[in-house]
């Protein structure tokens, strides 16, 4: 098959307006804030009045295997399934995903949002500037750092130690030549000169906080409990002993709102934050997720990495803060990947290697054994490539099904949502089965 780009395709796709979107899901044209025809926030009004709801929708949690350069395709198969869900079952389905860093987007890594005909739109948006909360996050982490230091050169009552300062500034690329740096060199009018350090945006905690807050006021109090640094007697400094808080929170504050947006096949979209899962917890804001449980019958949303890092900490942490736990879980795979997994290369993978496959499902039945620890029913989706042969699938089908666990082959990349609706029936099923959700970690 020869298919067009995504980027092509997300083009050629012509979007509803947004407001059509916000309508599906019952949203009031006052509670949604604009950002062009294709795009908006909603409001707190919005959000306030959604979140007295009693309505709680089926959540369905989708992690993968442990990411390969050969790729897996999980947000693919979130978006495809959602779709499949909502338009070929015809289901009150919302997805909720993770903002892109511009870092990924211009990396390797790609974009995220999704691929072929499993996309979300306007995808350029999305990767990009979007409606500009990657950029409010940056502001307010270096606004910050920038007020740590002028308390230092001004004031610095609390004898707060240069070189012992915790807080990194941001920006939302990868600038590897930034990571060590030595600021305030020069005149004393430049400030105390002691070394520093960029991180990338979303891998800031101030990340990880808009993620977790509900509101305006939670947002503001764990600001304050961020951790600046020490003091020369060894005493700790947060943000709230030097009275930042309100101001970072203030640049926050329409960051906060969540983001509705639409797949190709107009499925309503929340889009909202992103903290890296190798530093945080990667995954999307709860009160998106929890926005989306109140707004409809099944939500969809993905965590981070693979299933043994953001799959677990959305299981262990990240769904203690939801109005719900999950009540499924779709491990996606890959043929490329497992094949990988064996041969630690990408040199062969079109060609059939059966045991190269055999070998690499030990990293799948892993992670299918790990998530099922929690006692929520699992499934495992395994993303279709062009390369994979008829035995190939069908080897990793037998191999999921003899470990006990349910399984089935989806095309969302190459047909949207009628490349997996059997998938989609069984994930439906699935969210109605009896579970006994038990962490391994307990909170403390």
């Amino acid at each position: 098959m020869n298919l067009k780009s995504d980027i092509e395709i997300a083009q050629n796709t012509k979007e509803l307006p947004i407001t059509e979107i916000a309508q599906k899901i019952d949203l009031q044209p006052e509670e949604i804030e604009l950002y062009g025809n294709d795009k908006a926030k909603i409001s707190w009004k919005g959000i306030n009045r959604i979140k007295k709801s009693q309505k709680l929708g089926k959540l369905i949690l989708v992690t993968s295997i442990s990411p390969t350069p050969a790729g897996e395709g999980k947000s693919t198969i979130t978006i495809g399934l959602g779709d499949a869900i909502g338009n070929q079952l015809h289901k009150n389905t919302l997805i909720a995903l993770r903002e892109p860093s511009m870092g990924p987007v211009f990396g390797l890594k790609g974009g995220a949002t999704g691929g072929g005909y499993a996309q979300i739109i306007p995808m350029e948006d999305i990767n990009l500037h979007f409606t500009g909360d990657m950029h409010a996050l940056t502001s307010a982490i270096d606004t910050l750092a920038a007020l740590v230091d002028n308390y230092i050169y001004q004031d610095n009552s609390l004898e707060l130690d240069p070189n012992r300062i915790l807080l990194k500034r941001g920006i939302d690329v990868n600038d590897r030549t930034l990571r060590k740096i030595t600021i305030g060199q020069g005149s004393r009018f430049n400030g105390i000169e002691h070394e520093a350090s960029f991180a990338i945006t979303v891998a800031n905690e101030l990340m990880a906080i808009l993620c977790l807050a509900t509101d305006i006021n939670d947002l503001k109090k764990r600001i304050g409990n961020i951790l600046v640094g020490f003091s020369v007697k060894d005493e700790p400094v947060y943000v709230k002993d030097l009275g930042f808080e309100g101001a970072i929170a203030a640049l926050l504050s329409t960051a906060l709102k969540p983001n509705l947006v639409q797949t190709l096949e107009h499925t309503p979209a929340i889009v909202h934050g992103g903290p890296f899962a190798n530093i945080a917890h990667g995954a999307n804001s709860v009160i998106a997720t929890n926005t989306a449980l109140h707004l409809s019958d099944y939500v969809l949303t993905e965590a981070g990495f693979g299933a043994d890092l953001g799959g677990q900490k959305f299981m262990d942490f990240v769904s203690n803060h939801l109005d719900k736990r999950p009540d499924a879980v779709v491990v996606v795979a890959t043929v490329r990947a497992l094949k990988y997994q064996a041969e630690e290369s990408t040199d062969h993978l079109d060609k059939e290697n059966i045991p190269a496959l055999e070998k690499g499902f030990a990293n799948l039945k892993r992670h299918m054994e790990n998530m099922a620890h929690y006692g929520v029913p699992v499934m495992v989706l395994i993303n279709k490539f062009a390369s994979d042969t008829d035995q190939e699938l069908s080897k990793l089908k037998e191999l999921v099904q003899n470990d006990g666990f349910d399984c089935e082959v989806v095309s969302y990349h190459d047909e949207g949502s009628r490349g997996g609706i059997k998938a989609a029936e069984k994930v439906v099923e699935l969210t109605g089965k009896a579970s006994d959700f038990t962490p391994v970690y307990e909170p403390e």
